[in-house]
């Protein structure tokens, strides 16, 4: 039969309460972290307009992205904000017919076309961000050869010493699960034209399907995203000092996701020392200057004599770097990350030379 139950007509009619109350609350939100702001700054999308999650946090944004050549992030700079509030609308009130009628083919109809919205939100979304990100002023104060800064449409990213999270706020989480209850409300408990075993095998089969895609969403969201150190423009959190070496550095990220950058090795693992949960450690390869690698499988080398401006005169290159070439070249052995943190904890790694540095500059 092509007739809804009373059990799902209730719930289409919860998906219309919930469609309509996303007119109210924050669809979307995009927070950043730096060691400058402890406690986030970051935005708010709304069905209509844009906000910030603190009443300054829009207009520091804007301050901010001022410097690396961003446009000033304003509401009628997103077209798509004069039409959500007429779609979420219409799909609420689409949602209250399919209640009221209780047709089948109708519900179906209301399911293709929320996806669709979805899909079709997303893909502004995206491309919005990617103008943003990419489309920088020529006259940018600070400039950073290859660097863009479009931020994650879902997950986390690093944008140079910040990182960028984007989720679903109230608003958007109420979306999906309207969406949720409409495909619930597609598979009845009772059994109507057809057998109930046939019923079961549909909602297994969807409950699989769903599963499936919401193992890949976790999977792919949670990959890490390779960061960067902002080399000219931040500071050592350990010692303070600019850093400014390519072939040197690191970077430590905490379990709470905050991300602390390093001038050299040494003051990487002296941190390290006092810090437990560290959620990844990264090392910059000497041979390759700029690039990171990650610390946990690099090979070091504690090389004898004076070298650039690194006291403690730690290289780190990557694990599959030639270990008999580096012996030749440096003549020396090479050292694990444990190797490291074992010198850092017996405070060998706080030499003169690199007192002495510090204290010069």
């Amino acid at each position: 039969m092509n007739r809804l139950s009373s059990r799902s007509r209730l719930l289409m009619a919860g998906s219309a309460l919930l469609l309509g109350a996303t007119q109210f609350l924050p669809l979307w939100k995009i927070e950043l972290h730096a060691p400058q702001y402890p406690e986030g700054i970051g935005m708010l999308i709304h069905m209509d307009t844009l906000t910030g999650m603190k009443p300054a946090d829009l207009d520091n944004l804007n301050g901010l992205n001022h410097y690396i050549g961003m446009q000033a992030i304003r509401t009628e700079s997103f077209p798509a904000l004069d039409v959500m509030p007429w779609v979420a609308g219409g799909l609420a009130v689409l949602a209250l017919l399919v209640a009221l009628m209780g047709r089948r083919l109708l519900l179906i109809a209301w399911l293709g076309t929320v996806a669709l919205a979805g899909v079709a939100g997303l893909a502004e979304f995206y491309r919005w961000t990617y103008r943003y990100g990419h489309d920088l002023a020529p006259d940018a104060i600070i400039k950073v050869p290859g660097m863009t800064y479009q931020p994650p449409i879902l997950g986390s990213k690093q944008l140079l010493n910040f990182t960028a999270d984007s989720w679903p706020a109230v608003g958007g989480w109420l979306a999906v699960v309207a969406f949720l209850l409409g495909v619930v409300a597609l598979f009845p408990l009772v059994r109507r034209a057809r057998t109930s075993k046939v019923v079961a095998e549909e909602l297994t089969g969807g409950a699989k399907a769903l599963a499936v895609i919401a193992l890949l969403l976790v999977v792919g969201c949670s990959q890490p995203k390779m960061p960067r150190i902002a080399y000219g423009r931040a500071d050592c959190e350990q010692c303070h000092m600019r850093i400014v070496d390519h072939r040197f550095g690191g970077l430590a990220i905490t379990a709470k996701g905050k991300t602390n950058q390093f001038d050299s090795i040494e003051c990487l693992a002296n941190y390290s020392r006092g810090v437990t949960g560290l959620r990844a450690v990264w090392v910059t390869d000497f041979d390759h200057p700029g690039t990171l690698v990650d610390a946990t499988t690099a090979r070091f080398v504690r090389k004898s004599g004076p070298t650039s401006e690194m006291g403690a005169n730690l290289l780190a290159f990557a694990v599959n770097a030639d270990t008999a070439a580096i012996r030749q070249r440096f003549g020396t052995g090479t050292l694990s990350w444990s190797d490291v943190q074992q010198l850092a904890k017996r405070l060998e790694l706080r030499t003169v030379a690199a007192i002495e540095h510090h204290h010069d500059s």
